[in-house]
């Protein structure tokens, strides 16, 4: 099995639902496992500024999937829901970053691992480390690390809704 780790935002329509629809269709997915899942933190759009706070979640699963065919899962469930990409860093429907492919580095045309900005974002950091307290690897150590350099309030991650489990999420209320 192969170790995973997801970074879901939304800023557009029912956000907490567009999440929760990102993680049940990926529990839906053969061959795809959801572990865990961090609370909910609300942040400030980055890049593109002039939009609307986006909620975000990291996911950790475990798959028989390639890095290319989550890769092609991520973009399946983006496209399902809606996803359209206008330009870069702007408002979105649903975002399935893959941050964390096992201990690998992976540099292709189309994937990047681990995520190319991971580590000066705190709204992806602060997720991940949720959902990662004992440091299980290289790149997790330098997420912990870095995130303890940023300045996370300054940045606009804010705790949203906390979670307690990966069926908590998919069946609670906004």
């Amino acid at each position: 099995m192969n170790d995973v780790y997801l970074s879901i935002g939304t800023n557009i329509g029912k956000r907490y639902e567009n999440l929760q629809h990102a993680v049940q269709l990926l529990m839906d997915t053969d061959g795809v496992e959801v572990v865990r899942i961090s609370s909910v933190y609300e942040t400030a759009a980055v890049g593109f500024t002039d939009q609307a706070d986006f909620l975000n979640i990291a996911v950790y699963v475990q798959t028989i999937h390639s890095s290319s065919e989550m890769l092609g899962v991520c973009q399946s469930i983006e496209n399902e829901l809606g996803r359209v990409r206008e330009f870069r860093w702007g408002p979105r429907i649903i975002d399935l970053d893959i941050l964390l492919y096992n201990q690998e580095n992976i540099e292709t045309e189309s994937l990047i691992v681990p995520h190319l900005r991971m580590f000066e974002r705190a709204f992806v950091l602060v997720p991940l480390i949720d959902i990662t307290p004992t440091i299980e690897n290289e790149q997790l150590q330098l997420a912990h690390g870095t995130l303890e350099r940023l300045d996370c309030e300054k940045e606009g991650v804010t705790l949203w809704k906390t979670i307690d489990g990966v069926d908590e999420f998919v069946r609670s209320e906004n």
